[in-house]
């Protein structure tokens, strides 16, 4: 946990009490914990509604591990299930890089037995992102299932990053026509191992024209994880009234664009949060993820595009720092190891 913002070194373990469940929460023994961007963003400095008041902040959001207790108005059969975490420490002192973590039942979701703990951690916000990045055009589903984007062609930039992979695999889930782009080839490897149709090199070729070769009508949805840097590629690519969803500042933090081809193509750029999703919007995404995993839609490991790193507790740090030099796959933290 840490007690002031700054560097990795500021995170330090320490013992505390195991919390008892309130009414409607459970109490999950933690076996791995996810680490995405925004934690290590939150140690640095306070945003995304984090906050090291002198309390103290137990960081990562995703998890995944075993219900050991439950309370009032929680069924009593939860006890032992194995289930994944979403959001733990969103406007919360308590995240999952802990023995035990006590939160709503809701955050707590079942996880089928062929389900590694693995995959449970690396779903929450990866997953929940990639979700809401399909499904916010006009006319398209509100929630992801078999089938519900047939016909429809999904641009992911950046496919070998965590949400890119998640997008990649939801996409295909859905019956999309997925295309990708990477900067080399053993991210182009990645990106295939994940489901990718097309996979365009934008380092070894000219991204926009191999783009428009493979979809001559232009790409219907973009899931941006660099929209500055990308967006004469995106509207050059995008057909008409595609939707453009950023999710990610990387490369630059200004947007600009020409405005009269983006009006005659009735484009839309939409931004995405998962922390501050409509309620329903989270419930959606839950379900669809849920349903994803269950149909083995959704894999983690390099047979899936998504190599896993892992660290153990005491090295908390040293994991936030991998993601912070982004560390290719997704980086894991072993809270229980047996």
């Amino acid at each position: 946990m840490y007690r002031q913002h700054g560097g990795p070194d500021v995170l330090g373990l320490e013992e505390r009490p195991v919390p008892a469940p309130g009414p409607g929460e459970v109490r999950v023994r933690i076996h791995l914990s996810g680490v995405n961007p925004t934690d290590w963003k939150a140690r640095t400095v306070s945003v995304f509604g984090f906050s090291a008041d002198g309390q103290g902040q137990v960081p990562h959001q995703d998890g995944a591990g075993t219900i050991d207790a439950v309370g009032a108005g929680v069924p009593a059969d939860r006890v032992g299930q194995r289930v994944w975490i979403w959001e733990a420490a969103w406007q919360r002192a308590n995240g999952t890089a802990q023995e035990y973590v006590v939160l709503p039942q809701a955050q707590a979701v079942a996880l089928p037995d062929h389900a590694s703990f693995e995959l449970g951690a690396s779903l929450g916000i990866p997953a929940l992102t990639a979700h809401r990045c399909l499904t916010v055009a006009d006319g398209g589903p509100r929630r992801l299932a078999p089938g519900a984007l047939a016909g429809r062609t999904v641009l992911v930039a950046g496919g070998a990053g965590a949400v890119g992979n998640a997008a990649i695999q939801l996409s295909r889930w859905a019956g999309a026509t997925v295309m990708t782009t990477v900067s080399g080839p053993a991210k182009a490897a990645l990106a295939r191992a994940a489901g990718a149709h097309h996979v365009v090199d934008y380092r070894a070729d000219d991204a926009a024209s191999a783009i428009r070769a493979l979809v001559p009508g232009g790409v219907d949805l973009v899931v941006e994880v660099a929209p500055a840097v990308n967006a004469g590629l995106d509207h050059h690519v995008a057909a008409p009234h595609a939707t453009i969803a950023c999710y990610a500042d990387t490369g630059a933090d200004t947007l600009a664009f020409p405005v009269h081809p983006f009006l005659f193509a009735n484009l839309r750029w939409q931004g995405v949060l998962v922390y501050t999703l409509p309620e329903a919007a989270k419930a959606d995404a839950v379900a669809a993820v849920t349903a994803a995993v269950a149909d083995g839609a959704l894999r983690v490991g390099d047979d899936a595009g998504l190599p896993l790193h892992r660290f153990p507790l005491e090295k908390t740090g040293d994991a936030q720092a991998a993601v912070q030099r982004n560390v290719v796959g997704k980086v894991l933290v072993e809270v229980a190891t047996d």
